[in-house]
């Protein structure tokens, strides 16, 4: 087993963006200082202070008072467009796209056989929630059109699709909210990605495999288009 080598500096801010989530270090409040934080780590201050360089850059500390740390109290929805904790080339996204079209796309059809009325519910639960933030227009709607795709895969009662959801869970999430944070602000838009659920969700409820397929087939051609390869060519995405 190939044993993965990751930068002293990045394993810090593994270990501080966990704290952070956690509520270790609350908002408004002076984090550790560098000294406190080498220790802590059992590290120089090198790393640390590299590590709260890219959480500085992030908008999620800030520099107070003789230089000490402070989380910022932040609506994180607010932050996805510039969000920049972890960056990941954008070729990347798109290799998630290409892995979700095989995938969701047959896993469209085959929850149209399979589902029950459980899943019914759980994905009309998803489609509501999503649609509540068709009213807000600073809404992202990522954990609704998240629950949306991982109710879908359930469906299938296929262990290993939904183990492979699971496993991709995280990158999932973020693809998705950098995707749906291009339509804040665009009403339409966001009318339409609601309407293209919504068509995969009725063909799932008729049983109809063949239209649930072409349903998301459309569906993820759209996100890709949206995202436009072109524009971000070279480039790395925003998380």
């Amino acid at each position: 087993m190939k044993i993965e080598r990751k930068k002293i500096s990045a394993q810090v801010l593994d270990q501080l963006k966990e704290m952070i989530k956690e509520g270790k270090f609350p908002p408004n409040e002076p984090m550790p200082s560098e000294n406190e934080l080498a220790k802590r780590f059992g590290v120089s201050r090198a790393p640390v202070r590299e590590a709260l360089s890219v959480l500085s850059a992030s908008g999620i500390i800030e520099s107070r008072q003789g230089g000490r740390s402070f989380v910022k109290e932040v609506n994180m929805a607010d932050m996805l467009g510039s969000l920049a904790i972890e960056y990941i080339p954008v070729e990347q996204v798109f290799e998630l796209l290409e892995m979700r079209m095989v995938m969701e796309t047959q896993a469209a059809a085959i929850a149209a056989l399979r589902r029950d009325e459980d899943d019914l519910e759980k994905m009309k639960t998803a489609l509501d929630q999503f649609e509540i933030t068709l009213t807000n227009p600073e809404a992202v709607g990522d954990q609704a059109d998240v629950n949306f795709h991982k109710y879908l895969i359930a469906a299938t009662k296929n262990r290993f699709m939904i183990q492979v959801m699971e496993n991709i869970d995280d990158l999932y999430r973020k693809a998705i909210a950098f995707s749906l944070q291009k339509n804040v602000g665009l009403p339409a838009k966001r009318e339409q990605v609601y309407q293209e659920h919504m068509s995969i969700f009725t063909a799932i409820q008729d049983q109809d495999e063949e239209r649930a397929a072409k349903a998301m087939r459309v569906h993820l051609e759209n996100v890709t288009k949206k995202l436009k390869v072109n524009e971000w060519e070279g480039k790395k995405v925003p998380w």
